[in-house]
């Protein structure tokens, strides 16, 4: 056989597998993902009964670092490291006014340095992208804090009117979009709500529901 026939028998088998791999539409899953994350949030406040106590939200943020460690295909150990920002508006009686029915306004931004840890169940990737869904916890301390009242010219530190420590419950779901073999894509929802108390007035809990975008390599 003619050693120019053989090579282009050989390419002819060869190319189409390489292709079919690349395009495939499943992929081998990685023991270890790291990656970055950025997440929006909608942060309030929960008084409970505590009367005359009320909040609306405000638009926070987070961002850091995240990490995948598979236990299986379909199951994963997921934690991190982020920087959170939780901002919120709250509505209470004045101190200083003794007239009934006089309330003033308070702007609070709570930052914290929090790790994740949660159980990160996926489905198998196919057609390029696979469905999650994790439970856990986040614990977190307290970075920065500061408060804005309603008539005030600039925010003011809150000292340990803040609570140090934060741990909450955490809950979400998403797609993990296959970019490249060595590049996925997150996006997904979750709902962080929080047990421990947040600030000492009025002793609230601060709750959130964020949009996740991440970018694992």
């Amino acid at each position: 056989m003619s050693p120019y026939l053989l090579s282009a028998l050989l390419l002819t088998l060869f190319i189409p597998s390489s292709a079919q791999d690349y395009y495939s539409s499943t992929y081998q899953y990685r023991p270890v993902s790291l990656g970055i994350t950025f997440s929006p949030n909608m942060g309030w406040l929960r008084y409970g009964d505590t009367e005359g106590y009320s909040s609306s939200p405000k638009f926070g943020y987070a961002y850091g670092l995240l990490a995948d460690f598979a236990f299986t295909e379909n199951y994963y150990f997921s934690t991190g490291l982020l920087i959170n920002t939780i901002n919120s508006t709250a509505k209470y009686p004045d101190p200083v006014s003794s007239a009934p029915n006089v309330y003033t306004t308070n702007n609070y931004r709570l930052q914290y340095a929090e790790i994740p840890i949660s159980l990160k169940l996926k489905s198998t990737m196919r057609y390029f992208r696979s469905y999650y869904g994790q439970f856990g916890f986040t614990g977190g301390v307290k970075l920065n804090a500061k408060e804005k009242e309603e008539h005030a010219s600039a925010r003011t530190s809150m000292g340990s009117s803040a609570d140090f420590l934060r741990l909450a419950l955490q809950i979400g779901g998403g797609i993990e979009w296959q970019l490249d073999h060595n590049l996925v894509m997150m996006t997904g929802l979750s709902f962080n709500n929080g047990f421990t108390q947040a600030v000492k007035n009025g002793e609230p809990r601060n709750s959130y529901v964020a949009f996740n975008f991440g970018i694992f390599f």
